[in-house]
């Protein structure tokens, strides 16, 4: 994986990579709200992620995540709040952007709790 030094360097580089959708989370589902597509978690696959803290504030955090879906045949980012300012959903969703093959990458005290 690559290193950046923010979010927008991130986001800049995954789009030159073909991650061209903006995504957003919403409720259990992954949306592309320009293609009205709406993912559930077996819909996409987790690429790459990154993790970035606020420059003022460690624990205004976000993690970005570069998904594909075959389903969809599109490839985009969706970036979610992570820490104090997560979204606490118990969702299939949630269940998927914080899997141990995502979250075993983060350090220890950073890994989600559930």
């Amino acid at each position: 994986m690559k290193t950046y030094n923010n979010l927008v360097e991130a986001t800049n580089d995954l789009m030159k990579r073909g991650y061209t959708e903006n995504l957003s989370l919403e409720g259990d589902t992954v949306d592309d709200k320009e293609k009205k597509i709406q993912m559930t978690a077996d819909d996409f696959e987790i690429d790459e992620f990154y993790r970035f803290e606020g420059a003022s504030n460690p624990s205004d955090m976000s993690i970005i995540y570069a998904v594909h879906s075959d389903k969809y045949d599109l490839k985009g980012v969706l970036i979610n709040a992570f820490g104090t300012y997560a979204n606490d959903s118990s969702s299939a969703i949630e269940a998927k952007l914080h899997h141990y093959q995502v979250s075993s990458n983060l350090h220890p005290e950073d890994r989600p709790t559930s």
